[in-house]
């Protein structure tokens, strides 16, 4: 199965508006969609027998800075029996506050071994996985301000009266 045909299939499952760009340059390929149609095509994409991306081996969060206002989250799937590999990236807007952080549909209920991704996503992003099971952080304390991964993040003097900057 190439590139083109799962792209295909996915376009004519979901409509045309649903991809929003293909990058055949990529390593692995990429898919672009919209946020809305990601758990669906995820999914179709691992229950359809001809694709059977049965293995999610990474979730990648950017943040692509506060001028752009765009966060990216690029899902790297595998089939292992058909010894394929594809790309999916879905793009949301930033947040400008911690309150309001960009959310995108978790997909654990596809794939167990996205739990722990879309946690350190989240707790270093700062991207809320909706629907997720047990979204907390899993790098830094509870009670850690900010996401470190954002390129306008903060880097504390103190945590708990203990010096955080390194100096040299």
């Amino acid at each position: 199965m190439s590139f083109e045909d799962v792209v295909q299939k996915i376009v004519q499952r979901y409509g045309e508006e649903c991809v929003v760009s293909v990058d055949e340059n990529a390593s692995p390929a990429i898919v672009q969609l919209e946020a809305k149609q990601l758990l669906d095509v995820c999914r179709f994409l691992q229950q359809t027998e001809e694709f059977y991306f049965d293995y999610l081996s990474c979730i990648t969060g950017i943040d692509n800075g506060p001028e752009s206002g765009a966060m990216e989250v690029i899902y790297t799937l595998n089939s292992i029996p058909y010894e394929h590999q594809l790309s999916l990236k879905v793009v949301v807007n930033r947040n400008q506050s911690e309150e309001t952080l960009p959310e995108v549909p978790s997909v654990v209920s596809i794939w167990r071994s996205a739990e722990w991704h879309e946690r350190e996503v989240y707790d270093l992003l700062g991207i809320r996985f909706t629907d997720h099971p047990d979204l907390r952080r899993i790098l830094l304390p509870t009670d850690w301000t900010g996401h470190p991964l954002r390129k306008d993040y903060q880097e504390p003097e103190k945590y708990h009266g203990i010096g955080v900057k390194y100096e040299s």
